[in-house]
Order: C-alpha cells, then sequence, then structure tokens
C-alpha cells in the first residue's frame, strides 16, 4: 500500500503539488473506532489512503482518497464532509463561480467515468442563502465530488498506481476549485519582529 501510494504522490508534483505529502501521512489507519458501534470487531475491512491540501488538517478541504477492499476498489476526489467554515467558504463561492463549477462536472471524459457524490443535501437552503438562485442545488449540499467503483481484481493489476493516477488528473480541476475558497480561511503565519 505504501508503495502504491508513494508512486501516485510522485505524479502528484505534475497535477496535484499542493497535496504532496509522505505516504505515511496519506495512509489511513487500519484500526476501527468501535467507541460508539455495536461492531466491535477492532480493524476495517480496507486500506484506504487521502491526500488532502497542505496546510489543512488531514481530513479536511477537498483531496484525493482511494480505498482497496475485497469487494472493490473506490477512487474518488472532492470535499466530503467539510468543516463547518470551510462548508461556508465553498457555499460564497459557488454563489459567483456555480457556472465554471458545473463545467468541470460536466466534462464528457469526466462524466464517463465518475458520479457525483450521492446524499446529505439540505432540504431547504442554508440560512442567509437565496432561495431563488440558479446555484441552489449545489448550494445545498454538504459535500462536492466524484467518486467510481472499480472491481476489487484492479488492485492486482501491475498498473494500478497508473490506473489512479489517470483518474485523479481528470478531477483535479475540480479539486482546485474547491480548495479555492478554503484556502482563502488558511490563517496567515504571524510574523515575528516584522520578518517573514
Amino acid at each position: 500500500m505504501l508503495a502504491i501510494v508513494r508512486k501516485v504522490t510522485e505524479a502528484m508534483l505534475e497535477f496535484a503539488p499542493n497535496h504532496v505529502r509522505p505516504a505515511e501521512k496519506s495512509l489511513f489507519r487500519i484500526y476501527r473506532d468501535t467507541r460508539f458501534s455495536s461492531d466491535k470487531r477492532p480493524y476495517k475491512t480496507h486500506v484506504a489512503a487521502w491526500w488532502s491540501h497542505m496546510g489543512m488538517e488531514k481530513t479536511s478541504g477537498a483531496g484525493y482518497y482511494f480505498q482497496v477492499s475485497a469487494k472493490e476498489v473506490v477512487i474518488a476526489a472532492g470535499a466530503y464532509m467539510p468543516e463547518k467554515e470551510q462548508l461556508a467558504a465553498i457555499r460564497h463561492w459557488l454563489l459567483e463561480h456555480h457556472a465554471e463549477f458545473r463545467k468541470l462536472l460536466e466534462k464528457p471524459a469526466v462524466r464517463k467515468v465518475f458520479v457525483e457524490f450521492e446524499g446529505n443535501a439540505l432540504k431547504r437552503p442554508p440560512k442567509g442563502f437565496p432561495c431563488e438562485h440558479p446555484a441552489l442545488d449545489l448550494i445545498q449540499c454538504r459535500q462536492w465530488g466524484m467518486s467510481t467503483t472499480l472491481p476489487a481484481s484492479a488492485a492486482l493489476e501491475a498498473n494500478f498506481a497508473g490506473t489512479l493516477i489517470r483518474h485523479f488528473k481528470l478531477l483535479a480541476p475540480m479539486v482546485d476549485a474547491l480548495n479555492t475558497p478554503i484556502a482563502a480561511l488558511a490563517p496567515r503565519k504571524k510574523v515575528l519582529f516584522g520578518l517573514d
């Protein structure tokens, strides 16, 4: 798994340089959180990796994801369950940039391979957002992104890393767009003694 993650990360220098991080930081732990679950099995039934944007917490912002299990391979990218401030930033950004964002989602090459994240949308417009807006369907979302599922045998192919890289490249413009409003939220470094 680490070898695959390293190959993908190396390729990201070309199309997603802001997501490059050590392979060990991209991997999810294998242990399940069983504190609030009736299922007390200690280990996950899949292995997964996530590349978040530099300067953001591991699970925040928009990024790239894949998981391998005995049943399937899932490849996805986007902003999944963003934090409250990030959610608001993306929604406000979509008020002005919804048309260009839709173009990224509707590219034929993207639609041929991926489907949009389903569910988790609000029934009504979020507080403070207009009811009659052409981007209302996007603004009501609580997550934005796309995913695809491959057979589990795809993980055994010699060029599995290449498959992941091709898929991630297709979604790189969407991930960059989602991170645009989030990056503006990042706190600036404090200046020490007037020096940068």
